[in-house]
């Protein structure tokens, strides 16, 4: 199967049967993530015990693009200690950019499929939405 069949495919399945695009009751962490250049907004939501994300959910519209990649990156981070999920935000920050290895984009799972948005200027900031948003919830929480 080539790239952007794939690419296409997850897309398509994460906006038609989003997994956590729902309201969570008290989460740990809230934050409102905006990219005014083309509307889109999302609230994200995390609970977190004993430093692992243990629930995750976000709300809000937008383009397919960052409504998916928010549903791609909350299946990938669940599960796992806040330092991994700011380890694979880092690697997908980077894949974006076009400079990471194979092993790192295995790392990154179903989000590897949206690497073919790096060659999508406009749509970068869609992409990287709810990744930023998160590692702005946890880079507050280490100021506080």
């Amino acid at each position: 199967m080539n790239n952007k069949t794939f690419y296409n495919e997850i897309l398509t399945e994460h906006n038609r049967f989003p997994a956590h695009k729902h309201p969570i009751e008290n989460p740990d962490f809230s934050m409102v993530g905006v990219n005014p250049s083309c509307g889109d907004d999302i609230v994200l939501n995390l609970k977190v015990k004993d430093g692992i994300i243990t629930d995750g959910s976000y709300e809000g519209s937008g383009c397919a693009v960052s409504q998916a990649s928010a549903d791609i990156m909350l299946d990938l981070v669940i599960g796992r200690s806040i330092d991994e999920a700011k380890h694979l935000a880092d690697i997908f920050m980077r894949m974006i950019k076009d400079s990471i290895t194979d092993e790192e984009l295995e790392e990154l799972e179903e989000a590897a499929a949206l690497q073919d948005i790096s060659h999508m200027p406009s749509r970068v900031k869609c992409a990287v939405l709810g990744w930023r948003t998160m590692n702005e919830i946890f880079d507050d929480s280490e100021e506080e």
